[in-house]
């Protein structure tokens, strides 16, 4: 038999982890001292040990590790525990290969503007909310502003009030200087029904959409949708819908530097 400090330095494993495994029943001592306390290991149970260090390194826990050690575990059960840990890590790697298009992103805006960016984009999951919306086509982007007065008398009529969600999505597939399709929206609170003019429906959720905060007027918020183009195409992803804007701070001033704005758009691996 061997000293726990010999099994130790035999096995390349800590005292501490073994007397974890013995703790969780891992790996008992073969005899321990009923006098001192001690414990003794055999080199028999080197086989056994090394089945644990090879759980350990494919990134089982060591709770995982003792249900795969039972004798009496079927085979199918075990194929089934290595097939979950085989879809974790494929999934931890591909979030690993994101980060570092990310990074890669970062560097590259960094390399373009010889400094570091005035814009973080994020990516993020949005989920559905219920909107109160009028869809028209305004001469200019500015001009949505009317819709949500719009609304506004809506609610007054009908009794309900608006909520924390106010924001526009805009449907062209590209800029355009008049005749623009934009679509104001906005949250609230009680119960209220689609008319002709207004709009009441679940505005849905977005699995993947690409983020970024401008701080400042609407005036300079083409500075934030500059931001995207490099990040969405460097990151290997592709807009697959309409893009909108969430006012959480603003009002009907054009050029007022106190506002924040989100703007957003939808995206998909390219």
């Amino acid at each position: 038999m061997l000293k726990i400090g010999d099994f130790s330095k035999l096995s390349h494993v800590t005292v501490k982890a073994l007397r974890l495994y013995d703790q969780l029943g891992l790996l008992k001592p073969c005899y321990v001292d009923d006098f001192t306390g001690y414990r003794y290991y055999s080199a028999d149970q080197l086989p056994q040990l090394n089945r644990i260090l090879a759980f350990k390194d494919l990134g089982f826990s060591l709770e995982q590790i003792a249900k795969l050690l039972d004798e009496n575990l079927p085979p199918a059960q075990i194929r089934g525990m290595l097939r979950l840990k085989q879809a974790e890590l494929q999934r931890l790697v591909e979030e690993e290969q994101a980060r570092l298009l990310r990074v890669e992103a970062r560097l590259k805006q960094i390399e373009q503007e010889d400094t570091m960016p005035n814009y973080e984009v994020v990516l993020k999951t949005v989920e559905p909310i219920k909107v109160a919306a009028i869809r028209e086509t305004l001469p200019n982007y500015p001009c949505i502003g009317r819709l949500y007065d719009k609304l506004l008398e809506y609610f007054k009529q009908h009794g309900v009030k608006e909520s924390d969600y106010c924001g526009a999505i805009w449907h062209d597939p590209g800029y355009k200087e008049s005749n623009v399709d934009g679509e104001a929206v906005i949250s609230f609170e009680g119960e209220v029904s689609s008319t002709d003019r207004v709009l009441i429906y679940e505005l849905p959720g977005v699995e993947k959409m690409a983020t970024v905060v401008h701080h400042g007027s609407y005036n300079t918020i083409n500075q934030a949708y500059a931001a995207l183009p490099t990040w969405i195409e460097t990151n290997g992803y592709k807009i697959i819908g309409s893009n909108r804007e969430v006012y959480i701070i603003g009002g009907n001033e054009q050029d007022n530097d106190s506002y924040l704005t989100e703007v957003q758009f939808p995206v998909a691996k390219a």
